[in-house]
């Protein structure tokens, strides 16, 4: 998974996720979105702005500390968080069961835009 850089953003945070509890860190689960940038004058990618996940590790005498390693970043604005857990089945963006007969198919856009807090919606 590694050398080859293949898997999603779920098996990257589990792997980083075991990675730091192996030696005694704390680190949390992330399900967000992921707010993406186009180049100036292009459309956005169909698709682009979807679900997300990462990770928060905590550090002593600072915090939590969130990092995505799909995308070997610092999560910021572009990352709003939905929910946090252990790992991805406490926070599933998605769950449920669905009982009855016939053909079912499910369909789901999302587009993110990260809007800032001014004082008068605080």
């Amino acid at each position: 998974m590694l050398a080859n850089r293949r898997g999603v953003c779920q098996d990257f945070a589990h792997l980083a996720i075991g990675a730091l509890r192996s030696v005694g860190l704390t680190a949390r689960y992330v399900s967000g979105y992921l707010e993406t940038q186009p180049p100036p004058g292009q459309p956005r990618l169909i698709g682009a702005d979807a679900s997300h996940a990462w990770l928060a590790a905590w550090i002593p005498d600072w915090g939590w500390l969130a990092l995505d390693p799909t995308n070997g970043t610092e999560p910021g604005e572009q990352h709003p968080v939905l929910a946090w857990g252990r790992d991805y089945a406490d926070v599933a963006p998605l769950k449920g069961v669905m009982n009855g007969g016939g053909d079912h198919q499910l369909e789901l856009e999302v587009e993110v835009d990260v809007m800032p807090l001014n004082d008068s919606a605080a």
